[in-house]
Protein backbone atom coordinates (compact mmCIF):
# COMPACT_ATOMS: atom_id res chain seq x y z
CA UNK A 1 0.00 0.00 0.00
CA UNK A 2 1.38 3.18 -1.27
CA UNK A 3 1.78 6.24 1.15
CA UNK A 4 -0.75 8.15 -0.54
CA UNK A 5 -3.65 5.57 -0.71
CA UNK A 6 -5.79 5.71 1.81
CA UNK A 7 -5.82 3.37 5.26
CA UNK A 8 -8.82 1.39 5.34
CA UNK A 9 -10.93 1.67 8.77
CA UNK A 10 -10.30 -0.01 11.39
CA UNK A 11 -13.64 -3.06 11.84
CA UNK A 12 -16.32 -1.96 14.34
CA UNK A 13 -16.12 -4.09 16.98
CA UNK A 14 -20.61 -5.37 17.14
CA UNK A 15 -21.59 -4.65 21.44
CA UNK A 16 -22.93 -7.80 23.30
CA UNK A 17 -26.70 -7.10 22.88
CA UNK A 18 -26.17 -6.42 18.39
CA UNK A 19 -24.89 -9.74 18.66
CA UNK A 20 -27.39 -11.30 20.63
CA UNK A 21 -29.80 -9.30 18.62
CA UNK A 22 -28.59 -10.81 15.28
CA UNK A 23 -27.17 -14.27 16.24
CA UNK A 24 -30.68 -14.53 17.84
CA UNK A 25 -32.23 -15.34 13.93
CA UNK A 26 -30.64 -18.80 14.14
CA UNK A 27 -32.85 -20.80 15.61
CA UNK A 28 -31.24 -23.42 17.91
CA UNK A 29 -32.31 -26.47 19.72
CA UNK A 30 -31.85 -26.67 23.22
CA UNK A 31 -29.89 -29.29 25.60
CA UNK A 32 -29.20 -29.86 29.14
CA UNK A 33 -25.70 -31.42 29.71
CA UNK A 34 -25.43 -33.73 33.00
CA UNK A 35 -22.82 -35.27 34.62
CA UNK A 36 -22.57 -36.85 37.79
CA UNK A 37 -19.65 -36.35 40.15
CA UNK A 38 -20.15 -39.48 41.94
CA UNK A 39 -22.53 -37.40 45.08
CA UNK A 40 -24.55 -35.19 43.20
CA UNK A 41 -26.24 -34.54 39.74
CA UNK A 42 -24.55 -31.83 37.72
CA UNK A 43 -26.50 -30.27 34.70
CA UNK A 44 -26.46 -26.98 32.61
CA UNK A 45 -28.93 -25.78 29.80
CA UNK A 46 -27.05 -25.29 26.81
CA UNK A 47 -28.10 -24.21 23.35
CA UNK A 48 -24.89 -24.47 21.35
CA UNK A 49 -24.94 -28.37 20.35
CA UNK A 50 -23.85 -29.37 17.09
CA UNK A 51 -22.62 -32.57 15.31
CA UNK A 52 -19.20 -32.13 14.76
CA UNK A 53 -17.69 -35.18 12.81
CA UNK A 54 -19.40 -39.00 12.59
CA UNK A 55 -16.11 -40.62 11.95
CA UNK A 56 -14.75 -40.14 14.76
CA UNK A 57 -18.05 -39.46 16.35
CA UNK A 58 -17.93 -35.87 17.91
CA UNK A 59 -20.24 -33.05 19.09
CA UNK A 60 -19.45 -30.37 20.30
CA UNK A 61 -20.87 -27.59 22.71
CA UNK A 62 -19.78 -24.03 24.74
CA UNK A 63 -20.73 -23.68 28.42
CA UNK A 64 -20.04 -20.48 29.36
CA UNK A 65 -16.31 -19.57 31.39
CA UNK A 66 -19.22 -18.18 34.06
CA UNK A 67 -20.29 -21.94 34.24
CA UNK A 68 -20.19 -23.32 37.99
CA UNK A 69 -21.43 -26.76 36.67
CA UNK A 70 -19.28 -27.23 33.43
CA UNK A 71 -16.28 -27.56 35.76
CA UNK A 72 -17.50 -30.16 37.77
CA UNK A 73 -18.58 -32.28 34.76
CA UNK A 74 -15.58 -31.75 32.93
CA UNK A 75 -13.99 -33.33 36.63
CA UNK A 76 -15.50 -35.83 35.37
CA UNK A 77 -14.69 -36.56 32.15
CA UNK A 78 -17.96 -37.58 30.77
CA UNK A 79 -21.70 -36.59 30.11
CA UNK A 80 -25.26 -36.97 28.93
CA UNK A 81 -26.37 -34.55 26.42
CA UNK A 82 -30.11 -33.96 26.75
CA UNK A 83 -32.10 -32.52 23.33
CA UNK A 84 -35.05 -31.16 25.18
CA UNK A 85 -38.51 -31.73 23.75
CA UNK A 86 -41.22 -28.95 23.46
CA UNK A 87 -43.02 -29.94 26.40
CA UNK A 88 -39.36 -29.21 28.78
CA UNK A 89 -39.43 -25.28 28.72
CA UNK A 90 -39.81 -25.35 32.48
CA UNK A 91 -36.75 -27.94 32.62
CA UNK A 92 -34.72 -25.62 30.60
CA UNK A 93 -35.29 -22.76 32.72
CA UNK A 94 -34.76 -24.71 35.99
CA UNK A 95 -31.26 -25.72 34.82
CA UNK A 96 -30.38 -22.30 33.21
CA UNK A 97 -30.73 -20.73 37.00
CA UNK A 98 -28.11 -20.85 39.43
CA UNK A 99 -29.17 -23.73 42.11
CA UNK A 100 -27.58 -26.23 44.99
CA UNK A 101 -30.35 -28.81 43.24
CA UNK A 102 -31.43 -27.95 39.68
CA UNK A 103 -32.78 -32.18 39.66
CA UNK A 104 -35.42 -31.31 42.20
CA UNK A 105 -38.51 -32.53 40.63
CA UNK A 106 -37.32 -33.49 37.95
CA UNK A 107 -37.30 -37.00 36.50
CA UNK A 108 -34.38 -38.79 35.52
CA UNK A 109 -32.22 -41.93 35.87
CA UNK A 110 -28.01 -42.73 34.98
CA UNK A 111 -27.42 -43.61 31.35
CA UNK A 112 -24.88 -45.95 30.78
CA UNK A 113 -21.74 -43.85 31.54
CA UNK A 114 -23.46 -42.65 35.03
CA UNK A 115 -24.74 -39.37 33.82
CA UNK A 116 -28.23 -38.24 34.67
CA UNK A 117 -30.34 -38.98 31.77
CA UNK A 118 -33.80 -36.95 31.84
CA UNK A 119 -36.74 -38.58 31.17
CA UNK A 120 -38.63 -37.34 28.71
CA UNK A 121 -35.76 -35.75 26.42
CA UNK A 122 -36.00 -35.72 23.08
CA UNK A 123 -32.56 -37.44 22.84
CA UNK A 124 -30.09 -38.26 24.44
CA UNK A 125 -26.22 -38.42 23.71
CA UNK A 126 -23.96 -40.27 26.14
CA UNK A 127 -19.85 -38.62 25.56
CA UNK A 128 -16.63 -38.74 26.88
CA UNK A 129 -14.93 -35.20 27.05
CA UNK A 130 -12.22 -35.37 23.62
CA UNK A 131 -10.53 -31.58 24.54
CA UNK A 132 -11.23 -28.13 24.85
CA UNK A 133 -10.77 -24.44 23.62
CA UNK A 134 -11.12 -21.30 25.02
CA UNK A 135 -13.26 -19.04 22.73
CA UNK A 136 -13.66 -15.72 24.50
CA UNK A 137 -16.56 -15.91 27.05
CA UNK A 138 -17.23 -19.96 26.48
CA UNK A 139 -15.67 -22.57 26.19
CA UNK A 140 -15.82 -24.71 22.91
CA UNK A 141 -15.97 -28.81 24.23
CA UNK A 142 -15.49 -31.47 21.94
CA UNK A 143 -17.35 -35.14 22.83
CA UNK A 144 -16.51 -38.15 21.56
CA UNK A 145 -19.97 -40.04 21.79
CA UNK A 146 -20.22 -43.26 23.00
CA UNK A 147 -23.95 -43.81 23.04
CA UNK A 148 -26.72 -42.33 21.83
CA UNK A 149 -30.86 -42.59 21.49
CA UNK A 150 -33.89 -40.79 20.07
CA UNK A 151 -37.26 -40.54 20.37
CA UNK A 152 -40.50 -39.21 18.54
CA UNK A 153 -41.37 -35.98 19.82
CA UNK A 154 -40.63 -32.45 18.50
CA UNK A 155 -37.84 -30.04 19.49
CA UNK A 156 -37.71 -27.60 22.03
CA UNK A 157 -36.39 -24.75 20.15
CA UNK A 158 -35.02 -20.76 20.70
CA UNK A 159 -35.88 -18.20 18.43
CA UNK A 160 -35.21 -13.97 19.12
CA UNK A 161 -35.42 -14.63 22.78
CA UNK A 162 -38.28 -16.90 23.01
CA UNK A 163 -39.11 -20.52 23.21
CA UNK A 164 -40.79 -22.35 20.20
CA UNK A 165 -41.68 -25.63 18.38
CA UNK A 166 -42.78 -27.37 15.07
CA UNK A 167 -46.68 -27.57 16.56
CA UNK A 168 -47.87 -27.21 13.29
CA UNK A 169 -46.12 -30.71 12.33
CA UNK A 170 -46.47 -34.01 13.18
CA UNK A 171 -44.35 -35.62 14.99
CA UNK A 172 -42.71 -38.72 12.91
CA UNK A 173 -42.31 -41.94 15.35
CA UNK A 174 -39.00 -42.80 15.65
CA UNK A 175 -37.33 -44.96 18.30
CA UNK A 176 -33.58 -45.42 17.60
CA UNK A 177 -30.96 -46.27 20.14
CA UNK A 178 -26.69 -46.81 19.39
CA UNK A 179 -24.09 -47.22 20.81
CA UNK A 180 -20.55 -46.55 19.19
CA UNK A 181 -17.63 -48.88 19.36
Amino acid sequence: MGSDEPRPAAPVRPAPQDMRAVLGHFCTGIAVITGHDGHNPLGFTCQSVTSVSLDPPYVSFCPALSSTSWPMIRATGRMCINVLADDQEAVCAQFARRSHDKFAGVDWSSAGNGSPRIHGALATIEADLEFEHGAGDHTIVVAHVTALEAHSGRPLLFYRGDYGSFADRPAEPMNYAASAT
